[in-house]
């Protein structure tokens, strides 16, 4: 239907798959991701040590599961990457309806492993948390659904993508997962705007979400609780805040020292959830700012790169998945440095988790394959076939 309102250039459809990927491919994008699991890697190396040595398992145990993982993640996006959009059209539904059911039958057969918080079936040998899977299923779905409703007759998407999105949030919320919840928000937010959605509205819906956010914080303990960490203006130096904070502080401009850091002995989530307190303190801040700025090549590349897209739901699932990417690395960072309330979130590539970098691996996939240089066509060919 595109092709034909707006025309395309013809394709040279003999041209072998591999070639034709690897012309098209944002090869910059691509490195960042790659330099991004690198540097996971070394930071596994430090980081998870203490804790298979608590655990009693052998020392290098979380690095060579990272490893493992991480390779399926690779895999994950180089295959999805070299997907049509239809077919990451596809794909993103039928995910994002498996997804679901697993999310919606966690209060029954999930566990929270002590963590006071049910996100996961525990498998025995590895451990599944629905959600990371299901922010990728629901941008495509909602981007497909936006860019339906463009189209003359088209259904209603803006309204149907806004109550999967909350019937989602109250999912995450029971279990809870406010984090993961406000992403989801975010994320339909994003493609939202790109769609054009008028200011006044998106007004309204912040005004709903800071509604449910008074509604948590008197209704949920849990959800109190970190708030009332985060206004405080005492920081406890034995909460996980205070150790990451200390960590940083000692980092400085260049770090202590590889394999010098001491935060990872006292930190239980040193390997995850504050995995840059690590860096910071035994690579400095350079090493804070080199990671940054991959996770900001992504972002700034993919998103420039859409701004030549003319198909609607490339555009839209593209900005969502680009967006709520960076959007997840920078509230990982800001927990840290306690810009934000602790949220429980990963740093994509970087932490150690095999649902977080295997579902990362997916969006990154599904991104590049949206951010792929395609024949658009020249605007006086579009304006001429208007004419006519």
């Amino acid at each position: 239907m595109t092709e034909m309102v707006y025309g395309s250039m013809p394709a040279r459809v003999s041209e072998p798959v591999l070639p034709r990927w690897w012309r098209t491919i944002d090869k910059w994008s691509m490195t960042a991701v790659l330099a991004l699991f690198g540097i996971g890697i070394l930071l596994g190396l430090a980081a998870s040590v203490p804790l298979a040595t608590r655990n009693g398992l052998e020392p290098f145990y979380y690095v060579q599961r990272q490893a493992f993982f991480g390779g399926l993640a690779m895999l994950a996006m180089l295959g999805c990457s070299m997907l049509s959009p239809a077919m990451v059209r596809r794909l993103g539904v039928a995910g994002f309806l498996v997804a679901f059911l697993a999310l919606a039958a966690l209060p029954v057969f999930g566990t929270d492993f002590g963590k006071g918080a049910v996100r996961w079936f525990s498998l025995g040998f590895a451990s599944v948390q629905p959600s990371e899977f299901l922010k990728p299923g629901f941008i495509i779905l909602t981007a497909w659904l936006m860019a339906a409703s463009q189209e003359v007759n088209g259904p209603p998407g803006r309204s149907l993508s806004f109550a999967i999105a909350i019937v989602i949030t109250g999912f995450l919320a029971l279990q809870p997962d406010f984090g993961q919840a406000m992403l989801v928000l975010f994320g339909w937010g994003v493609v939202y705007f790109v769609g054009g959605a008028p200011f006044a509205l998106i007004a309204v819906v912040l005004a709903l979400v800071g509604g449910a956010g008074f509604v948590a914080y008197n209704g949920s303990e849990h959800f109190a609780r970190r708030i009332d960490g985060f206004l405080s203006p005492d920081l406890d130096p034995r909460t996980q805040l205070g150790y990451a904070t200390n960590a940083i502080q000692e980092g400085g401009f260049f770090g202590v020292g590889v394999g010098e850091g001491q935060v990872k002995w006292s930190l239980p989530d040193a390997h995850t959830d504050f995995i840059i307190a690590v860096a910071a303190e035994e690579y400095g801040l350079i090493l804070v700012l080199c990671i940054i700025g991959l996770y900001a090549t992504v972002v700034v590349r993919s998103l420039l790169r859409l701004t030549h897209e003319r198909d609607p739901f490339i555009r839209l699932s593209g900005a969502g998945l680009a967006c709520i990417f960076g959007v997840q690395a920078m509230i990982n960072m800001g927990v840290a440095v306690r810009l934000l309330p602790a949220k429980g979130m990963t740093l994509p590539f970087v932490s150690y988790g095999g649902s977080s970098v295997i579902a990362a691996g997916i969006t990154v996939g599904m991104l590049l394959a949206m951010t792929r240089t395609r024949p658009q066509g020249q605007m006086s060919d579009i304006l001429f076939q208007r004419g006519r």
